[in-house]
């Protein structure tokens, strides 16, 4: 409920009184106090849906950057790009302004840079050939120096490198602050809609990965993209996990290259292609969150462990790990508890979803036992604690994907959809699954000898 604003005013020192009084109460002045007056209600802008216009959208012509947007940018949209430090963030953002130059009809294109130099930023535009008329530089922390220049030339498109390091005087905090960055973050996106500039924003991360700054920094703005790899490797790995005009959850693969970013044809065909011969330990395996399936390699190493055993995961959920670990414990009586167990998925993806659960534990058991599965196996499914596997969503998609580049022996739950040409082969629990296992070794392939103690 808004609070009543009192009537009354001291025109002397400002103090606000319910009722007229001869004296001010508060600096003792006579005849100061006065009637204010009530402020007039604001002006509502309503409008029908119908009238609404479509949004424009521009593609960039890095396909795909494009295809993780679902299409391109958006008129009036704010876009935050955030990345560990060196992964790229900077070379994309300069790329997205150089392309969005040549795609649209008018307006210039200002990059304001408040971590680098001017000089900085037109050496990286000419190495990656991205020098065009119409982008102007700006090389200032100042918010308020921003602000007037975002007024003063109405840019089509904005790129801010970073929100992070904007300040203001008009709040307190160093720069990078949570009231820093979250009234940097307001005071810009408020423009973005009023203009329909397309303002794209660089964020920081902190160690643990996450993105720096107030939690309410996400909710600002329309699109989180992310962008990831190890900076000593060419791939890069851009994911939205925040979307407001298509779908989350895209993965588009990219790689470095003296021009800049460019985007992997066949992102699925490529990740399987460094897999090398067969050899134990490795399983592919198919990821749907977004539109479209993505071919993964799942990796694992099961080794005796000197210690208290360890779970290690990269790019899979650590507590899903211990699970997967404790339910072939349970019900396949490997002996897990007496060794280390590493689980990664390659090529600096991130596979979150329960469909990659089969994967993870095919390549476990593979590990332990040496045997090398043959590289046409797909496994996909999730497994309950009960170590019953069930499908998940969009197997027909992923199993044509699957099927597209040549993963033609299907290991999957009961009940799962026949793919002409494909080989299926039905794992209802994680029994099955060590007897499938032990089936698809690839030719020439032999298993390790086992220890004595071990037993299979």
């Amino acid at each position: 409920m808004a609070t009543k604003i009192p009537p009354y005013r001291c025109i002397s020192c400002g103090a606000t009184a319910v009722r007229w009084t001869g004296q001010c109460p508060t600096c003792g002045e006579w005849n100061t106090i006065e009637e204010t007056s009530s402020p007039s209600a604001p002006s509502l802008s309503l409008q029908p849906l119908g009238d609404v216009e479509e949004v424009r959208m521009v593609a960039t012509g890095i396909v795909e950057l494009d295809r993780v947007l679902g299409g391109g940018v958006t008129s009036g949209s704010v876009t935050l790009v955030v990345g560990e430090p060196g992964i790229g963030k900077s070379t994309l953002c300069l790329q997205i302004a150089a392309r969005l130059r040549d795609a649209i009809d008018e307006g210039e294109i200002l990059i304001v840079s408040a971590e680098e130099s001017v000089a900085q930023v037109g050496a990286r535009a000419r190495r990656l050939g991205a020098e065009r008329h119409g982008v102007t530089l700006l090389s200032t922390s100042h918010l308020p120096d921003v602000e007037e220049a975002l007024a003063t030339r109405s840019p089509s498109v904005a790129v801010i490198d970073s929100v992070s390091t904007l300040h203001t005087p008009a709040q307190s905090g160093s720069p990078g602050s949570v009231t820093q960055v979250r009234t940097a973050a307001e005071a810009l996106s408020q423009y973005a809609r009023r203009s329909g500039t397309m303002l794209i924003l660089i964020g920081h991360v902190t160690k643990d990965g996450d993105l720096a700054g107030p939690r309410s920094l996400e909710h600002l703005v329309d699109t989180v993209l992310h962008i990831e790899g190890d900076r000593h490797h060419q791939r890069r790995v851009l994911t939205t996990t925040k979307h407001r005009y298509g779908r989350a959850g895209e993965v588009g693969v990219l790689t470095m290259e003296e021009e800049g970013l460019v985007s992997v044809p066949d992102p699925s065909a490529a990740l399987l292609a460094e897999r090398g011969r067969p050899l134990p330990g490795s399983v592919a395996s198919i990821l749907a969150e977004g539109a479209h399936p993505l071919a993964v390699e799942i990796q694992a190493l099961v080794t005796p462990a000197a210690g208290s055993p360890a779970r290690v995961a990269q790019g899979i959920p650590a507590t899903r790990l211990r699970q997967l670990t404790a339910v072939l414990d349970a019900h396949g009586e490997l002996g897990l508890g007496r060794s280390d167990v590493f689980a990664a998925c390659s090529g600096a993806i991130k596979a979150t979803e329960p469909a990659v659960d089969m994967a993870v534990m095919a390549a476990i058991v593979s590990a332990e036992w040496g045997i090398a599965l043959d590289q046409r196996v797909v496994c996909i499914g999730e497994v309950g604690l009960t170590g019953a596997f069930r499908p998940v969503s969009a197997m027909e998609r992923r199993l044509r994907e699957a099927a597209r580049i040549g993963l033609t022996t299907m290991v999957v739950p009961p009940g799962t959809p026949i793919i002409d040409g494909a080989t299926r082969i039905e794992v209802a629990t994680v029994a099955e699954l060590l007897g499938a296992v032990r089936s698809l070794a690839a030719p020439q392939a032999p298993a390790r000898e086992r220890r004595p103690e071990e037993g299979w």
